[in-house]
């Protein structure tokens, strides 16, 4: 077998070629990270054997740095590893006592890893595809946390300019709020506005719900409002209104695209009650290839959602906590999906009320229905069959 361990960087890449007998081939190399620096390492992998069955590669997990040599490693046909960056380090400083950390010895270290850990699992093509997923699922979770905060902003400055609106609406985000304040940001220009304007612009926005009532109403409240009148803080709240529409729009638009792929996966996860394909495509896109794991339980550990462990001598700790070093994408889905499914699904329901009235905590409990609803997704996903409720 030929052993070949990549140290990936932004703008190269070290390599180490490592026979059987942990030789070098090849002093470890340097190649630039453009097409001229892939046919080298191409080109010299190849001098060492051109059975591509008798070749590992592997390279740590370094996001966007390792995409593109990934990928390109793969369309070669070559049985590529991504191995966690944590992994690499602990084998790193387990071959040593030396406090010795450069690129070179990242790329020795990685081939070492290879030869030795019989349990790692070559990268598919499943695995990369579901980058595009895992992309658009990460992207829309950014997306969304950046419109609460903006949500959060217009709450704020509604505080400031026009407070007794609140108890008014069903809601400060909805769109005939939204409509209102980027007209009309502050209560001093309801109190001036035409009453026949104002009616048609609620009438409009809310699809006829608000007629002249609820304009004069508004209009009443704004006329005997405590809201300052800060131009500057009527601008930020114009703007920021425009801003939460910019992102609902670009939100959609990514939401398309996940329910494209979710369509054409054909995968079983949403026919679990309450989870639709926007959680059901984050946590499929960061699991990825569910083949790549032996079951469940490793799938939790991928997740960091496994208890740490803690035993010396006598001593062996009770209150474990989860170690919390994978995916923070994939917990959050998880937990959401666990938390709504206890709800809709009368097994995952009774499952909670069991661990509850065990003694533990809500959040200890809701950890155990995440561990069954791993296990039921991975079997789902490994036998292609739908859900079956009780």
């Amino acid at each position: 077998m030929i052993y070949v361990g990549i140290d990936v960087a932004k703008d190269k890449h070290d390599c180490c070629i490592l026979n059987t007998e942990a030789e070098e081939l090849l002093p470890i190399f340097t190649i630039q990270n453009n097409h001229d620096g892939y046919e080298e390492l191409f080109g010299k992998i190849e001098a060492v054997s051109n059975d591509k069955s008798q070749i590992k590669i592997g390279l740590e997990a370094t996001g966007h740095y390792s995409y593109n040599i990934l990928g390109s490693l793969l369309d070669h046909g070559y049985h590529t590893f991504v191995i966690n960056p944590l992994h690499t380090n602990l084998y790193r400083k387990g071959q040593s006592l030396r406090k010795t950390k450069t690129d070179k010895v990242d790329a020795r270290s990685i081939a070492g890893m290879l030869m030795t850990d019989k349990t790692l699992r070559p990268y598919t093509d499943i695995s990369y595809h579901s980058e595009e997923l895992k992309s658009l699922t990460r992207y829309r979770f950014e997306l969304v946390k950046e419109r609460a905060r903006l949500k959060t902003s217009v709450a704020r400055l509604i505080n400031i300019l026009f407070p007794e609106l609140e108890a008014l609406v069903p809601s400060l985000h909805v769109n005939t709020v939204y409509y209102l304040l980027q007209e009309m940001p502050g209560a001093s220009f309801v109190a001036d506005a035409n009453l026949t304007h104002l009616k048609a612009l609620l009438s409009d926005a809310s699809r006829g719900r608000y007629g002249r009532e609820k304009a004069i109403e508004i209009r009443n409240a704004a006329r005997s409002s405590i809201g300052a009148v800060i131009p500057a803080k009527s601008m930020e709240l114009r703007q920021t209104i425009h801003r939460i529409e910019a992102l609902s729009s670009d939100i959609e638009e990514v939401e398309q695209s996940i329910q494209k792929i979710m369509d054409e996966s054909k995968s079983q996860i949403t026919t679990i009650p309450e989870i639709k394909y926007r959680m059901g495509a984050m946590i499929l896109a960061e699991i990825g290839d569910f083949s790549r794991f032996n079951n469940a339980d490793q799938i939790l550990a991928y997740a960091g959602l496994s208890p740490s462990t803690y035993q010396s001598g006598k001593l062996t700790s009770s209150y474990s906590h989860m170690e919390k070093r994978g995916s923070k994408y994939l917990r959050y889905a998880l937990f959401n999906a666990a938390i709504y499914v206890s709800k809709w699904d009368e097994r995952f329901g009774l499952y909670l009320s069991k661990k509850r009235a065990e003694g533990k905590h809500y959040y200890v409990a809701i950890s155990h229905v995440i561990k069954k609803l791993v296990r039921t997704v991975y079997r789902m996903e490994i036998t292609h069959t739908a859900y079956q409720p009780l």
